[in-house]
This record gives structure tokens, sequence and C-alpha cells, in this order.
């Protein structure tokens, strides 16, 4: 089959394309009832964006999303996105908006192919089986003609697959490589097994954290799946409106997003949550995956020391160890996570730029950053807590 026998449609709400249909190209390894691989490409997650308004108009993120048909029936898909802005992406092309204006060009809107909100590595081109090869080439080229049919700058793929980014690059598109900080599970039975792996400075002081976030006063609960209530909702609602001010301005999600997370996306997340006198004082949201655990979001009401190294990180850790998940994913920059077990891993993304001589100026500051983006992968995972061995391992 050749990709002209695809027909590409742009569909503006993923409800048009329904349930079954988007998620047996985004999660079919899911279709016997299972954990999806990645909860943030499934028709719940995406559909929860749009119904609450958390995407859509007025905030920039307007869905145009990709699919790829062969006669009626759908065999891939990617959340594309008309963007007016460069936020919510974790990947900042800011400068290159500013050039590109400054030259006399109109940046915005760019096309986005991504999870909104959220820097986290999965597929980007959702292919049904059997369809792999095709239907990803579609997508590809599907996403550059409308990015020329409609005279806009440029098209961008954020935290797609080191193997999407590869194939991409052999079609046109420039690869971008930055870095994030995950723990990994070598196979320990507990935390303790965990900390056995670190050098002996590190193992104290994460002890040392432990102990003084345990000691404020207070309990730390985990809440999945039916334990999870509406209370618990209004008060991560305002831990979560605390640090989105003071990072973004304005958060991202609106209060309806987390109504339609209890209804939808429950057995998708784990929130931990800290109590004291009564109140909830502190939170960290995470979703789980087949394999992984992804924090999302922390917030508070009440500053107590450590508290956020124990409900962000160590508390993941736990989690991960109890449930036999060989990854937890802790979101984007903080290079205080090294310490604490967390070492530096690649993150891709791709970029096609419809004016060719910008795209080359973009190429070479691409290139250019790459080397010092693995430069500074390996000078931080030597500077990593892990016992010498243990870096030996994964090397």
């Amino acid at each position: 089959m050749s990709t002209q026998s695809i027909e590409i449609r742009l569909m503006g709400d993923i409800a048009e394309i329904g349930q079954p249909a988007w998620d047996s190209c985004a999660c079919p390894e899911a279709a016997d009832g299972g954990r999806p691989n990645d909860p943030f490409t499934t028709y719940r997650f995406l559909s929860a964006l749009e119904d609450s308004g958390s995407v859509g108009p007025g905030t920039g993120w307007q869905q145009q999303h990709l699919a790829a048909f062969v006669e009626d029936e759908l065999i891939a898909v990617s959340p594309l996105y008309a963007k007016v802005h460069s936020q919510g992406e974790y990947i900042f092309d800011h400068n290159w908006a500013h050039a590109y204006e400054r030259a006399g060009g109109q940046y915005y809107p760019k096309l986005q192919i991504a999870v909104p909100h959220t820097p986290v590595t999965g597929r980007r081109f959702l292919t049904k089986p059997g369809f792999e090869d095709i239907g990803r080439q579609a997508l590809i080229q599907g996403a550059m003609q409308v990015t020329d049919n409609n005279d806009l700058s440029s098209v961008h793929i954020t935290f797609c697959t080191q193997a999407e980014a590869e194939y991409a690059e052999t079609l046109g598109m420039m690869i971008r490589k930055n870095q994030q900080f995950h723990w990994r599970n070598h196979d320990y039975a507990d935390f303790d097994g965990f900390l056995a792996s670190l050098n002996s400075r590190k193992r104290k002081n994460i002890r040392k954290e432990r102990a003084q976030a345990q000691s404020f006063g207070g309990t730390i609960q985990t809440f999945t799946g039916d334990q999870l209530q509406p209370e618990h909702w209004d008060a991560f609602w305002q831990f979560y409106q605390d640090t989105g001010a003071r990072k973004w301005g304005t958060p991202y999600l609106t209060r309806a997003f987390f109504d339609c997370a209890q209804e939808t996306l429950r057995d998708d997340m784990a929130l931990v949550l800290a109590e004291r006198a009564g109140r909830w004082v502190a939170g960290a949201l995470n979703f789980i995956g087949a394999d992984a655990l992804f924090g999302r979001y922390w917030g508070c009401t009440e500053h107590h020391p450590c508290l956020h190294f124990e409900l962000c990180y160590y508390q993941a850790i736990d989690i991960a160890i109890a449930n036999g998940l060989s990854t937890v994913e802790a979101g984007a920059q903080g290079e205080h996570k090294l310490a604490r077990g967390y070492l530096p891993t690649a993150t891709w993304s791709l970029h096609w730029m419809r004016d060719a001589g910008f795209g080359r100026a973009v190429g070479e500051y691409l290139e250019a950053e790459r080397d010092a983006v693995d430069h500074e992968i390996e000078v931080l995972t030597e500077y990593g807590p892990f016992k010498q061995v243990r870096i030996e391992e994964q090397e």
C-alpha cells in the first residue's frame, strides 16, 4: 500500500474519532483490559483535556487531530494542535520565534504534535497494528503538507520516541535532543535495596531527608482508583493552583479536568497526599503506565522541610518498587533530582520549518545543542549518587 491511497483528515474534536477507533491506534496493547504503556495518548486523557476546557478556544491549544484513513478505516492518528504561543510545551522555541519575527516572518500560529502540558516521552505517530510503517509515514508527511498548505511557519513533534525521531529525520525533519531525570528500578526488593546501591554519603542524606519529611506532624497516604474521592481533588486543586501561579502565572489545567479525571482516569492515577491536623496540606499526582510511573504535579499549602522530595520522589520510588514498575519519570528539569537517584535520560523532539533558510539556521543550532546535551548527560551521570559498579552496569 502506498501513501497515495491514504486520506489525511483534520479532526477538530477527538469525539469525532471516538474512543474505540482512537485507542485502537494509541494503545492496542490495552485492548484486553490491561494498562496502556502511555496513559497520556489515550482517548480518556486527551478527551478530558478537551471536555474540561484545558485545551480548545482561548487556551492557545486548538485541537486539529491528524487522522489517516484507508477508505473509512482509521489506521493512524496524531494529537495535533494549532498553537498561538509556546507555553505548556517544555521544549522551548521562544528564541526561534523571536528570530523569525525579527526577520519579518510570522511564527504563530504553528502546529504542534504533542500531549499538551505533559513532558512525557511516548509515541506521537499512533498506528493501528499492521499499519506501523505506512501510517507513520503518512502522518509525518501529512503534518508537513498541512503546514505548507496553510502557510504556517513550522510543525513540531515534542517528546516523541527516539525511533520516531530517527525515522522522521529520513523524511526531512530535524531532531532536537534534550534531557530529563528518570529513576530506574534494578529489581529492588524495597527502598532499602535501592539505598544499598548508592554511595554512603548520598544514602545517608536520603535517609535524613525522609526522616525529616516524615516528622512534619502528620501522615502520608496514597490513593488510587475508587479510593479517590472528590474531597481529594478539592484539596489538590488548591495545591495545583499555588504551584501553577508561581511557575506559569496561570495554571494550565482547569478545575473541571480533575472532575473528568475522577470519572475516567482514576485507575490511571496515584495521588499522594499529606494530612496534618485534619487538613490536607500537600500532594503529588502521578499517572500509572504499564511499566512506568509518571510524576506530574505537586503543590502544598504549608511548607515543611523535605516534604516535596518525599512526596514527589521517594514515595514515587516506593510505588514503583511495590508495583514492579521499571521507571519513574519525574517530569521536566530539576538537577536536584540527581542526588535522589534520578539519572539524566535523553528526550527527543522533531521540527520542520517551512522556510528553508530558517530551517538551515535552526538545524545548525540543533547540531551544536545535541553535542552540548551529550556532554551534559555524560558529566551529570558521572556525578550521580550510585556506587561506581552501578554506573558501569548502566553503561
